[in-house]
């Protein structure tokens, strides 16, 4: 099960991890949020997949999340207001995925709800404050890697109740 490999991986390497990106990035935010993603892919792997070396395929995912961050602030054009009110603007949904998404949001909401509550206000300050792991750890008198074990087991408990609704009945 992914999810429990994930778990394993988070517990051993996670430190080593950390260290990775905080040789290659400018910020200690950065590397913590950059591991954190690292982590968030390997979670959003189908469940049954098998993985023949999980830290092998723990690094090479960081060296893709590492390649995107480089490649996101290599090529981020500035943009035109009226060119984004346009595609805005031609983008909006119809009245069907509107239903679908807040009923997707509805569910997300409750899952959030049974979150013990440290574990659901590090989530929202992480997902909808934007704050970054050291400004949740400093604001809640925690230490990082608390933080980080907080937003994993949130977003372990989100994903479980989204497969658990998503399995036929």
């Amino acid at each position: 099960m992914i999810s429990s490999l994930v778990q394993s991986l988070h517990r051993s390497e996670e430190s080593r991890l950390r260290r990775f990106f905080e040789r290659r990035l400018r910020h200690q935010a950065d590397a913590a949020d950059a591991t954190q993603e690292t982590f968030l892919r390997l979670l959003m792997l189908p469940p049954h997949t098998t993985i023949e070396s999980p830290r092998a395929y723990l690094f090479r995912t960081a060296r893709s999340v590492l390649h995107r961050l480089a490649s996101k602030a290599a090529l981020a054009p500035p943009t035109e207001p009226l060119q984004d009110a346009a595609e805005q603007a031609c983008a909006q949904p119809g009245p069907e995925r509107i239903a679908a998404d807040r009923e997707q949001l509805a569910l997300l909401i409750a899952a959030i709800r049974e979150l013990p509550p440290r574990c659901r206000t590090v989530f929202l300050l992480s997902r909808a404050d934007g704050l970054s792991n050291g400004e949740i750890a400093l604001r809640l008198r925690i230490s990082r890697n608390m933080v980080e074990k907080h937003i994993m087991r949130a977003l372990l408990h989100c994903r479980d109740v989204q497969r658990r609704l998503a399995e036929p009945r």
